[in-house]
């Protein structure tokens, strides 16, 4: 049975979701009452005890020890016996950290000529890039600059803006001093200076305290991540918070003539650069939303635009999918460097990457990080894996792209901006309300039920999948049609609510 024949009003023969062929467990569609029987595969089972929508229930015997399977993968094994009609979860399914032995390409992947792009309206920017929308920022250098940055945009909200700026938007952050120089203070500033050279920006400011180990000096050389439109300004050197306030609004009023006579123009879809992230994430997020984002993403592949994956902490227990279909075997080895590299980073701090499932996860029907990474992971759709890039690093390449990022979604959406993207699409299953100041972010809601409850947060609602109300395919086209209006000026639930979070990766020791 496919998802588009399951009909809304539960039945014996869809009430659950069989997944792959060889799953020894189906997902309930909905609510699922003790004594009730379900057919799988014309196998008639009978409910031992209640199952939530999204949980799992044993559709055979699995004996102790043996190995419990959703997608066609091993997501864990049975505590203990667990008879046909069992709920499966944290209480029964044990984790554990899985070896592969991995398929890697033996030569070069062929990539097939990109197909004739469709239009949409951007901003051209000098350097090829093309962006969604026209900002003008304050970036704070630091924390001791925050508040000022955030004044500094405040200050703009009652001003009549040009009709093509779309406004002045802060970047504080808690990071910036009383950190090491070295890897984490480099971080800070690649993703600092991704924010400042992005297309979405028509023009910035750098603002410091004066004194912080983060100096503006670093952004204004021949060689920061910007030569025009940026100014940078300390406290220290403008006579305070108020005298800064006012220096700033100096500045950036030049910047906005300017900016403001920018129009947007037809250009092809291929240089939209679409992030992929999910938060709040439940059961159904891997048979609707991700998989729909992730036929969208092969859909921009097909015309030489880029789709990046982030959230490195949820592909452990696919990765071996993803490196399969690596373009090359140096690409396949350097996104197992990025794993490597994290696990000995939460090894630190004595963590686990099954610490990655939060409560609202496993409420939603998520046992354990490997079901959860097998549904992440399919927001990339099929296509080949072009490139791997570290946390904030320019992103260059056509098509599918992964980037090193955490699962926790501020810093993995600040990781995408500075990399580039132009655009986010955010899959939720629990509920998420995250933007980002720059970027608009699109959320696709997994099921009706939270879609309806969040409906002010949410632009797509992929629930209609498992209603039986429209297939992935469908969903999938929807979401590309929404990226290229969204990309050409419609403003998404995020935007129109004001969400701006921006949270910087911050990897080392506090000095």
């Amino acid at each position: 049975m496919t998802l588009v024949d399951i009909a809304k009003l539960p039945t014996a023969e869809n009430s659950a979701i069989h997944l792959h062929p060889s799953d020894n467990v189906a997902i309930a569609r909905v609510p699922l009452a003790a004594g009730l029987t379900i057919k799988i595969d014309g196998n008639a089972i009978t409910l031992q005890e209640p199952v939530a929508a999204g949980h799992k229930v044993a559709i055979r015997t699995i004996p102790a020890g043996e190995h419990v399977i959703r997608y066609g993968q091993v997501i864990g094994r049975a505590k203990h016996t667990i008879e046909p009609g069992r709920h499966l979860h944290v209480h029964n399914v044990a984790f554990e950290e899985l070896s592969f032995n991995y398929e890697f390409p033996t030569g070069e992947l062929a990539i097939a000529d990109p197909k004739p792009a469709p239009s949409f309206w951007g901003y051209a920017r000098p350097d090829g890039r093309a962006g969604t929308r026209n900002y003008i920022a304050v970036v704070a250098a630091s924390n001791c600059a925050a508040h000022t940055a955030e004044l500094i945009a405040q200050s703009f909200e009652d001003d009549r803006l040009p009709k093509n700026i779309d406004g002045v938007v802060a970047f504080p952050h808690g990071d910036g001093c009383g950190q090491t120089l070295g890897p984490d203070t480099d971080q800070l500033r690649r993703t600092l200076g991704g924010v400042l050279n992005h297309p979405n920006i028509a023009g910035a400011i750098i603002l410091g305290l004066g004194c912080e180990v983060n100096q503006i000096d670093h952004y204004l050389g021949p060689d920061g991540p910007r030569t025009e439109r940026l100014v940078g300004m300390t406290l220290q050197g403008s006579g305070g918070t108020r005298a800064t306030v006012e220096a700033a609004r100096k500045e950036l009023w030049k910047m906005i003539e300017q900016a403001g006579a920018e129009e947007r123009v037809k250009l092809p879809a291929s240089k939209i650069v679409l992030g992929l992230n999910c938060g709040g994430s439940d059961s159904f997020s891997g048979i609707t939303a991700n998989p729909a984002l992730g036929f969208c993403s092969d859909l921009l592949a097909e015309i030489g635009a880029t789709s990046v994956l982030a959230e490195t902490t949820e592909i452990i227990g696919a990765e071996h999918l993803l490196v399969k279909r690596a373009r090359n075997r140096a690409v396949a080895e350097k996104l197992l460097e990025m794993i490597a590299s994290y696990k000995r980073y939460l090894n630190r701090f004595g963590g686990s990457f099954d610490d990655n499932p939060s409560p609202g996860n496993k409420e939603g029907g998520l046992t354990n990080i490997l079901e959860k990474s097998l549904g992440a992971a399919v927001k990339a759709g099929t296509s080949p894996l072009m490139a791997v890039v570290d946390y904030a690093e320019r992103i260059n390449s056509p098509g599918f792209v992964f980037m090193n990022t955490p699962g926790y979604d501020p810093a993995s959406l600040t990781g995408l901006a500075a990399g580039g993207c132009n655009l986010i699409a955010f899959t939720t299953g629990r509920g998420s309300a995250i933007g980002f100041p720059s970027i608009p972010v699109i959320k696709i809601a997994t099921n009706s039920s939270m879609y309806r409850r969040m409906s002010d947060n949410m632009d797509v609602n992929a629930g209609v999948i498992a209603d039986g109300e429209a297939s992935v395919q469908e969903i999938g086209q929807e979401i590309f049609q929404m990226v290229l209006e969204v990309a050409s000026g419609q403003r998404t639930c995020a935007e129109r609510l004001g969400h701006k979070e921006f949270v910087p990766w911050r990897i080392g020791p506090m000095m």
